[in-house]
């Protein structure tokens, strides 16, 4: 995160921002690389050494450590690129007055740069000190990676397990570890306590005297007790979490974590009450850890930042979640899905995501993890998962194996989207002689998984016209509903200028408040999850959806009393009478599950 811009791009799917940061560091904009894909970060690291003329000698899967060597030698050419992208845009943008100017005109009159230029201007406007200051203080956006903390397979030579270190998340960690990109691992997915353990064996991710980290660590968390557990863990270890990027639980792309009912204001409400708190209790746990260690022990204060994510759509919202809840950034995801400049999309794909409406994008059950994944109807991975099933060969030939984590039937793991493992689920379902409608509930729930790890990184493929011999051209898609409320594709100037301007507006005029939205999606979801479940539920399950609709009920409340005492929310009115609509529909909940059998 830096001084330039307010928001920044996370990661989103496995390819669609694996080159984001070519395409918009240059302009101060961070952005995120999935490190889940070794196989295709060779394939874009033999493109851009070919592009750019650099040498290039494939690591192939026969090298020792090949998947961590793969992400050093990416990431490194991806920071050399972008720093002589960054040079280049440093002479054009401190040419003249006018390319100055145009600068500026992206930049949020918030930011600390466009606050210090127009100090720099107030009285007098010297070019040549203006151009000199500016090349000075122009900052590249950030190279940071993600790392899905449970996509962590054992990995094999032959029969052989090796060591845990050479396990798939173990080998991206140590990848970027090894690189010589300074920047952030954002972490995401939940705790893996192993994985956060081996971050002790590079001295990278610790502080110095002066507080200042090399490579920073950033969790991706949905409440504020997972962010005071997870930074305790770290701190004990001596490492220091520098960011919590908090996203909504629903209203995301990609994998969606329900949590039990939190929405993202009250989230952010405590974040903004404790923060001091925190930042006091875990620098007294990080520096007893580090002395302990005989490490450098900073002899400053220790901060950490705050951003929010999810559903975010215009230039209000975007004001709003920076000044009442103080937090850094605001990450903005599916909408900058329809901006090639910013990230990796192929054309048929881009052409459904602008054509996309709100019936479109649906919180389905097709992710082989097991958790629900955000999808856009009619992508062309699940048009090919069907044509399977009709000729009667369910599932993927898993060609990548990257979450082979079941070991239902093998010691190795398999994949539950492949066809190996369906095969044997429906063999076993087979051997049951359940009624027809059980066994057609059951054969549905084995086949509806896709292979996700293949199809969310195949559009880079199309997009940069390689091959796809070994994937197939079949793309999974992972919007946010966000995505509905925009309708054309952007370019990065006009996407910035919805960021910063509240006077600029591309999103439908039935877009709801974010904050509703994501009401609406956690309704829809309990009520889902009520239907889905059998006439007789245990007490847990009822205690659970009870629970959920208090929560719900808390974050109504705390809507209404926040929009009610905010005069400055031009949405106001309507705000508030959504909030009471859902109200009404949430109180008709708790009397249904209220009446639920046990």
């Amino acid at each position: 995160m830096n001084n330039t811009h307010t928001f920044h791009i996370p990661v989103m799917g496995i390819g669609f921002t694996i080159d984001s940061p070519l395409k918009v560091s240059k302009y101060g904009i961070d952005s995120v690389i999935s490190l889940v894909d070794d196989i295709l970060i060779e394939k874009m690291r033999k493109m851009y050494c070919s592009k750019f003329k650099f040498p290039y000698e494939e690591i192939t899967d026969k090298t020792e450590d090949f998947r961590a060597q793969r992400i050093t030698s990416y990431l490194n050419l991806i920071k050399k690129i972008s720093e002589n992208k960054f040079e280049e845009f440093k002479n054009i943008t401190t040419a003249t007055k006018e390319s100055v100017s145009d600068f500026f005109s992206m930049i949020s009159n918030t930011s600390a740069l466009k606050q210090e230029f127009i100090k720099l201007t107030h009285k007098k406007y010297d070019f040549d000190e203006v151009s000199t200051w500016l090349r000075e203080n122009l900052k590249m956006g950030s190279i940071d990676v993600n790392i899905m903390t449970k996509v962590d397979k054992d990995n094999y030579t032959k029969d052989e397990k090796l060591p845990i270190k050479y396990n798939d998340a173990h080998a991206a960690l140590r990848g970027y570890a090894n690189s010589n990109v300074n920047s952030s691992i954002i972490f995401s997915a939940g705790m893996n306590p192993r994985l956060y353990s081996y971050l002790e064996q590079f001295e990278d991710f610790y502080p110095d005297e002066k507080g200042v980290i090399k490579k920073k660590v950033v969790l991706k968390v949905s409440d504020y007790r997972s962010a005071l557990i997870q930074g305790r863990f770290l701190a004990k270890k001596g490492i220091w979490v520098s960011e919590y990027r908090i996203e909504s639980g629903l209203n995301c792309g990609g994998h969606a974590f329900a949590t039990d009912g939190y929405l993202l204001g009250p989230v952010l409400e405590e974040f903004k009450e404790k923060r001091e708190e925190l930042q006091q209790s875990l620098q007294k746990v990080l520096f007893d850890a580090l002395a302990r260690k005989e490490y450098n022990v900073p002899k400053t204060e220790m901060s950490f930042k705050i951003s929010a994510q999810g559903g975010v759509g215009t230039a209000v919202e975007h004001e709003f979640l920076l000044t009442h809840y103080n937090i850094d950034s605001v990450g903005w995801g599916s909408p900058f899905l329809l901006v090639p400049e910013a990230t990796t999309v192929d054309t048929k794909t881009l052409d459904k995501l602008v054509k996309a409406k709100e019936e479109d994008v649906y919180l389905s059950n097709i992710s082989p993890l097991g958790v629900p994944f955000n999808s856009l109807k009619g992508n062309t991975k699940d048009l090919e998962k069907e044509t399977f099933i009709k000729k009667g060969r369910p599932g993927s030939s898993c060609p990548k194996k990257f979450v082979a984590l079941n070991k239902e039937f093998a010691e190795k793991g398999m994949c539950i989207a492949s066809r190996q493992y369906q095969h044997l689920k429906i063999k076993e379902l087979e051997s049951k002689n359940l009624t027809k409608n059980n066994f057609e509930k059951a054969y549905a729930k084995i086949v509806e998984k896709a292979c996700t790890c293949v199809g969310l990184g195949t559009s880079a493929l199309l997009a940069h016209n390689l091959d796809t011999k070994t994937e197939g051209k079949g793309v999974s898609i992972c919007p946010g509903p966000n995505i509905a409320y925009f309708s054309k594709k952007m370019s990065l100037q006009e996407i910035v200028k919805t960021i910063y301007n509240p006077q600029v507006k591309v999103t439908s005029n039935n877009r709801p408040n974010m904050f509703v939205k994501e009401l609406q999606i956690y309704i829809t979801y309990l009520k889902d999850k009520i239907n889905e479940s059998s006439e007789n539920i245990s007490e847990k399950q009822k205690k659970y959806f009870s629970t959920f609709t208090e929560n719900l009920k808390r974050g109504i409340n705390y809507y209404t009393d926040l929009f009610t005492e905010n005069s400055k929310i031009e949405e106001k009115v309507s705000i508030l009478n959504d909030l009471e609509k859902n109200r009404k529909v949430l109180n008709s909940l708790s009397l249904a599950i209220e009446k639920l059998p046990c």
